[in-house]
């Protein structure tokens, strides 16, 4: 019998038509999505810092644009562990990859918005004994599902997951800040700990000079032999402080190791000179505040992530609709499998609701919303938080150039009055006890010089980190 190639097309032309007109009616429905509208909660602002007013940058504010932060402290060195810090550090590379797997599931989840299609095929030969014949049975087939958006679930899964890649890449930017910025302060520490001891040397040199003269007069029958115990006490005392920088020095270096990635044990940093430059940091306002912190960035982002997910648990309210298709051919032999009366073809939509769950679905709702306001709480709070990091800061960096100068002061005039008392020990005017009240206030004093220094340029760090580690706006 002769076979009509025109008796497919009604079919093929039913399932057209049958696609068409669900595709029209999803289309249709798409106006239902459930998923309320995402506005970014209101934080607390100011119009300005309080601690900023009457606080002057002591640097023309046009060398602040001039490449990464930790270039204007001017210290190649720095500059170099900087750039490690940023590929080594194991943290950073944590937060990168969990960086990476929020991108990887924006795309898994944009895929679901699109139909998936599988082929299949199968071969089987059967039989048994009596009258029942042996026969084959080959198919193939090409099959595809789709679950259409119609209450736009899978664009909220869609968005949530999109705000959390963009979560992930501001807790990135806060892992590199953070690394960078205790970098710093490390690096500071350790120079630092440099300048004590090249102090300490200088000093136990001018302690040593100091022991030669009380032994010379004792042993002239000058003095008694109690200066020479107190010049050597002093002395023993600023030896064994400078013996204990080694340790504070060690601990520094091995925490920049770490930083970078090295054990310490292959990682050394030798004595150099510092640079004790602060440089001026001006101050930003606090819209600018809120696009330059990336803690903020997360926070603000999670909110969007809690809002999708109020869309997600909403729709749980309405049916599912998910649509199947199929075209195959199945024959006993392969020279008819593909022959037009082989031809094997489905469509189907399915409908299910859940029509009673004790109120969990409205559970859900009610528990996503409050995530939601949960989530805003925080961001509000974070931005409070912001907002007095900044503030610290400033008022730290105000009080600590004022400082700066005093202990400047004080330090020269402890100086000038070590001086003065030596020489007037050596002519016999005053006791040995003069001279160890004036070299150790001469030696805190410096000391003090050092710190406040350090101090400086730790500040200004943590009011770079406090500002987001920018120092202009980029959009």
């Amino acid at each position: 019998m002769s076979h009509n190639p025109m008796s497919g097309r009604p079919a093929r032309t039913s399932l057209a038509f049958a696609t068409t007109l669900a595709l029209a009616a999803c289309l249709a429905l798409a106006a239902c999505a459930v998923g309320p509208t995402y506005e970014r909660p209101q934080a607390p602002s100011a119009e300005a810092y309080k601690e900023s007013a009457g606080w002057v940058p002591a640097a023309p504010a046009d060398a602040l644009d001039r490449g990464p932060w930790w270039a204007l402290f001017d210290d190649p060195t720095l500059a170099d562990l900087q750039q490690r810090v940023a590929v080594s550090n194991q943290n950073i590379a944590a937060a990168a990859a969990a960086y990476e797997q929020a991108r990887a599931l924006v795309r898994e989840q944009r895929a679901s918005l699109f139909p998936s299609v599988s082929l299949s095929g199968s071969a089987s030969r059967s039989g048994g004994g009596g009258r029942t014949s042996t026969g084959n049975s080959l198919q193939i087939g090409i099959g595809a599902s789709w679950e259409p958006d119609v209450w736009g679930r899978l664009r909220s899964t869609v968005d949530s997951a999109k705000a959390s890649e963009q979560a992930s890449a501001a807790d990135l930017a806060s892992a590199r800040l953070s690394a960078q910025g205790e970098l710093a302060v490390d690096y500071f520490s350790l120079r630092q700990t440099d300048a004590q001891k090249a102090l300490l040397d200088d000093t136990i040199k001018g302690y040593e000079r100091a022991l030669q003269i009380t032994q010379n007069r004792y042993a002239a029958g000058v003095v008694a032999r109690t200066d020479v115990l107190q010049a050597q006490t002093t002395l023993a005392n600023a030896q064994a402080d400078r013996v204990g920088l080694d340790q504070t020095r060690a601990q520094f270096e091995h925490a920049i190791a770490v930083l970078v990635g090295q054990a310490p044990a292959n990682f050394s940093l030798a004595p150099a000179a510092w640079k004790a430059s602060v440089p001026a940091v001006p101050t930003g306002v606090p819209s600018t505040l809120l696009q330059r912190r990336p803690d903020i960035a997360a926070a603000e982002r999670r909110v969007a992530v809690a809002n999708a997910q109020i869309g997600i648990a909403r729709s749980a309210y309405f049916p599912s609709l998910p649509l199947s298709a199929s075209y195959g051919w199945g024959a006993s032999r392969v020279a008819d499998l593909f022959s037009a009366s082989s031809a094997l073809w489905s469509f189907g939509l399915q409908a299910a609701q859940t029509l009673f769950d004790a109120g969990a679905t409205r559970e859900k709702v009610t528990g996503a919303r409050a995530a939601q306001d949960q989530a805003a709480a925080v961001y509000r709070q974070t931005v409070l938080t912001a907002f007095q990091a900044v503030e610290d800061q400033l008022a730290a960096t105000r009080v600590l150039e004022q400082q700066y100068g005093l202990r400047q002061q004080a330090s020269q005039a402890a100086d000038q009055v070590e001086a003065q008392v030596i020489n007037r020990y050596r002519s016999g005017q005053v006791g040995y006890s003069d001279v160890v009240t004036a070299q150790a206030t001469a030696l805190s004093a410096r000391r003090a010089l050092i710190q406040i220094t350090a101090d400086r340029q730790t500040t200004a760090v943590a009011l770079i980190q406090a500002l987001g580690g920018g120092w202009h706006v980029e959009q």
